[in-house]
């Protein structure tokens, strides 16, 4: 990057990241997370190293960079439940960003979050702070999706490859072409189960411009505040999951104990379902959550309530903390929270890659929660 562009995107930084900003981006990063994405609180922990080195994390708002820079996405792929055990190493996505300026012979200007949802908002500071790069205060979902098809760059027509994979033993996989963005999933899903499950993939290179179009706006500044209100209505004694729902126009639907948990491993996949019996408000009531990697569908006493691609989000009933997939435990008293999701998740192209048939469901008509501001019908 030239280095009068660089000290531009210095100085225009929205904003640079401190210690209790990552606080509050482990909290937010989960809610938005929707269960997946693997667990905020490793990822956290990497980011803080990389600042205890003396690395900057810089979040460029989307306007603020010039419309021809070279932006790259960056995530993890895998399995969340496998993080559990297999700590990242720290500089896969590092070596994903060497690899891609080798490969297409370009440096690049700024990273992408793919998805906002859990470890995956950290990780790609971490690439950022080590490459020297500002991160844009965006992402390709506004939560967590299983699949890599799945980022609104993706569906509103960008081609993911070339791309690279990295894992923690220094493998570099280059994906150079797929006839489509289903295939590349397909490929790079069975790389990452013979890599031990878990790996960073950064896909081929956007323009600003297409990114400020497509991306989904403000992640980061979302997943701060939403851990920042968590925090406060902590410390007043106030409800964290009120503050939660009151931020982003969010609904608490349910209140249960686990009672029955499945889960497993599946094709790079954690797939399975929950059972929840009521208590307070919900009380003699059952319900519902299926899972791949994210809550998919909750269902009350049989009916389906709320499904993808709108959020459904649990938290702990007391703390008001997100509960992520691999983080679920037999006995947890949880809050069902479902919020809406963005817009550009909302379009029939969307709907066709991230609505319930996408995911299994072809029996399920999606019917969106009312956004922000908006009255239920």
């Amino acid at each position: 990057m030239p280095e009068t562009r660089k000290q531009k995107y210095d100085d225009a930084a929205l904003r640079r990241l401190t210690p209790e900003d990552l606080d509050a981006l482990e909290i937010g990063a989960g809610i938005l997370g929707t269960g997946g994405g693997g667990n905020p609180y490793q990822g956290k922990l990497l980011v803080l190293e990389a600042m205890k080195a003396g690395y900057e994390m810089k979040v460029l708002a989307t306007d603020a960079i010039e419309p021809d820079a070279l932006c790259m996405s960056i995530g993890g792929i895998g399995a969340p439940v496998v993080g559990v055990e297999r700590i990242r190493e720290g500089r896969e996505g590092l070596r994903c960003l060497r690899a891609m300026e080798e490969l297409i012979r370009t440096p690049i200007d700024a990273i992408v979050c793919e998805e906002i949802g859990g470890a995956n908002a950290m990780n790609p500071l971490v690439t950022a702070a080590l490459g020297g790069l500002p991160i844009l205060d965006c992402d390709g979902m506004g939560r967590a999706f299983p699949e890599m098809q799945m980022t609104t760059f993706s569906i509103y027509g960008h081609s993911s490859t070339p791309s690279v994979m990295c894992d923690l033993h220094g493998n570099a996989v280059i994906f150079s072409h797929a006839v489509s963005e289903v295939w590349h999933e397909r490929m790079a899903r069975a790389c990452v189960v013979a890599q031990g499950g878990g790996a960073m993939l950064a896909t081929a290179p956007m323009q600003a411009h297409y990114v400020h179009q497509y991306g989904i706006p403000k992640s980061f500044t979302k997943a701060i505040a939403l851990g920042e209100a968590v925090i406060r209505a902590r410390k007043a004694q106030e409800d964290p999951i009120a503050a939660v729902c009151a931020l982003e126009g969010g609904r608490r639907v349910f209140n249960g104990k686990i009672t029955d948990l499945k889960r497993h491993l599946r094709g790079g996949f954690v797939v399975g379902d929950m059972e929840l019996a009521g208590f307070d408000d919900c009380n003699g009531q059952t319900a519902n959550v299926a899972i791949q990697n994210e809550f998919l569908v909750f269902r009350r006493d049989g009916m389906i309530e709320v499904c993808v691609p709108d959020l459904i989000v649990l938290l702990d009933v007391d703390t008001g903390y997100p509960i992520t997939t691999e983080m679920l435990r037999y006995g947890q008293r949880v809050a069902v929270v479902a919020i809406p999701c963005h817009e550009l998740l909302r379009s029939a192209r969307a709907l066709d890659v991230v609505g319930p048939a996408a995911f299994g469901y072809p029996e399920i008509t999606y019917s969106p929660l009312p956004a922000r501001g908006q009255k239920a019908a």
